[in-house]
């Protein structure tokens, strides 16, 4: 804890982060006790300025937090009306069945959504119940208590020069105190980095496992558009260098969500995240779609697949870990927004209960007890071996064997694999340079593909320029001495957002610069560097990404 006096104010319950996961927990909280005291934090410019996910959504969750939700106006407008399961190569695509799927994978009954929507319709119905919500109000810090409890956190710190040193209009911030404290950040929060590591919540488990996804927002031709249209793809063109694949969703008014993910567990450093899915689009399927049309938005987010083997524990002294801060992601469905909201209902749940005994601070084992008996782990526990199938063996073993074990899970409830565990972490899976042989993209066309700073600009992501930079560096050497040279400086490829670069200038050293006003937040950085030399740490608040119906 830091040496600055702050005032503090007191809540029964903390919450950090309003995506679905802390929104869940503030309206069962409130659902539950009208008289809890409840805040909800979050760094975003506004409720939804952050939230970036596919999305088909499955309403399991908001049908159990609000079950009149259509009435209440959810932005859920849009059904599932078919499923389509592509394999691409380069020039053509084969369709796969949709009743070899197993049961988990068809959408009936979901809908089309942009999360970032519903976060703020959900916000809407917790300000109602009288949830006080406090956008643009970043958590840099963990507030501990007397016997190493969190009991709170630093809220709402402004001014800090590039040195870190207070400027002339700082402001220090609050201590929010809470019973208890929700860290529901979203995947690698800074504040759940912290405690995972303090209190070796993961010493049980396996290594967390990220994919990298990027999504643009399509504007098409009315005549090939298809509203409640949902397609994946695998394969093409990422092949053999990397897991991953793609979505294309069909909203309402013309749109369509594109998206791409690449698992970050690739070997080749010279692997281009950003320039795979933008060679996608130049697909003849794709191409067809989008001809004509237009881009409008564009952001990415790294995603937890790890799954049930790999979630920590999800208690800690004073708080608990909620959505994907633990990692609640079904991989192969590509969905945790439901299983963000159960794991919030859980939470509300389990701190009731200990607030009426006159409990604080303590663990909340009967959160994890929820989880680990109800539907979140009946949802992850069936496609636990996905993705360690496709990590291990590639993508026709995780197509067959995967099938096969979530075909047995469905059908019996077990699994003749039991529970598969993950090798090493994303960024110690990065081979070296010399092993490898560098990919050659294609130059963006600027029609159907872009260059990633043009693209950056429809994130409309801003940081305040003077302030420090929030992508720490743990040994500022390690870049250009280590990384450039044994992994070809891989920053310079895998972030999204063109953040990182080697600087090379006549009669100079090369230098390694940090663009962190281009940042969108999504984290990879922090998992992916090989050197795990940088760490992702919160702007001021209101700074980052402003995503309009991502």
């Amino acid at each position: 804890m830091s040496q600055i006096e702050r005032e503090a104010m007191e809540y029964d319950v903390v919450i950090v982060g309003a995506g679905p996961a802390g929104l869940s927990a503030a309206i069962k909280l409130k659902q539950l006790d009208a008289d809890m005291n409840v805040v909800v934090l979050e760094k975003g410019s506004e409720v939804g300025a952050h939230i970036l996910s596919g999305a088909v959504l499955d309403p399991a969750g908001l049908n159990a937090l609000i079950p009149d939700w259509k009435e209440k106006g959810a932005p859920l407008n849009v059904p599932v009306k078919d499923d389509n399961f592509y394999m691409l190569g380069e020039a053509g695509q084969v369709r796969l069945p949709n009743f070899a799927m197993p049961p988990l994978m068809n959408n009936h009954g979901n809908y089309i959504v942009s999360m970032g929507n519903v976060c703020r319709w959900m916000a809407e119905q917790a300000e109602e119940l009288g949830v006080e919500i406090f956008p643009g109000m970043a958590c840099s810090e963990l507030v501990y208590g007397d016997n190493g409890e969190v009991k709170g956190v630093v809220a709402g710190e402004f001014g800090l020069n590039a040195d870190g040193t207070p400027g002339d209009a700082y402001e220090p911030g609050m201590e929010l105190h809470g019973k208890y404290v929700f860290l529901s950040e979203g995947v690698r929060g800074s504040l759940s980095k912290e405690v995972i590591a303090k209190y070796e919540l993961d010493k049980n488990s396996g290594p967390q496992k990220y994919g990298l996804g990027m999504k643009e927002i399509w504007e098409i031709d009315p005549e090939k558009h298809k509203e409640g249209s949902v397609t994946h793809t695998m394969g093409w063109p990422l092949n053999g260098n990397a897991g991953g694949g793609s979505f294309i969703y069909h909203l309402d008014n013309n749109q369509v969500y594109v998206g791409f993910v690449v698992h970050l567990n690739y070997e080749n450093p010279h692997l281009f995240p950003y320039m795979e899915f933008q060679r996608f689009k130049h697909h003849p399927m794709v191409a067809e779609l989008l001809k004509g049309g237009k881009r409008v938005a564009y952001g990415a987010r790294a995603i937890t697949e790890g799954g049930y083997q790999a979630m920590p524990e999800l208690a800690f002294p004073g708080g608990a870990l909620l959505g994907c801060s633990a990692g609640m992601v079904n991989v192969p469905r590509i969905k945790g927004n439901h299983n963000a909201m159960l794991s919030g209902i859980a939470a509300a749940e389990a701190a009731v209960e200990a607030i009426k005994a006159d409990r604080a601070g303590d663990v909340l084992a009967g959160y994890a007890e929820r989880v680990h008996s109800g539907p979140i782990a009946k949802d992850l526990k069936k496609v636990r071996n996905v993705k360690p199938l496709w990590s291990k063996y590639g993508l026709t073993a995780s197509l067959t064997l995967g099938g096969f074990d979530m075909w047995t899970n469905n059908l019996f409830g077990v699994s003749l694999l039991g529970t598969m565990k993950h090798g090493e972490s994303d960024a110690a899976a990065t081979g070296e340079a010399k092993d490898h042989k560098p990919i050659e993209y294609p130059k963006p066309d600027g029609v159907l593909s872009f260059d990633r700073l043009t693209n950056v600009s429809f994130a409309m992501t801003n940081h305040e320029e003077s302030q420090p930079a929030h992508l720490k560096l743990k040994d500022p050497s390690i870049p250009v001495a280590v990384n450039l040279p044994k992994y070809a400086g891989p920053s310079a490829r895998y972030c999204p957002a063109g953040v990182y670069e080697f600087v090379e200038e006549a009669g100079a050293d090369t230098r390694f610069v940090i663009n962190f006003q281009n940042c969108v937040h999504c984290k990879t950085c922090d998992i992916k560097d090989p050197s795990q030399n940088i760490n992702w740490t919160t702007p001021q608040g209101g700074d980052g990404p402003n995503y309009p119906n991502m």
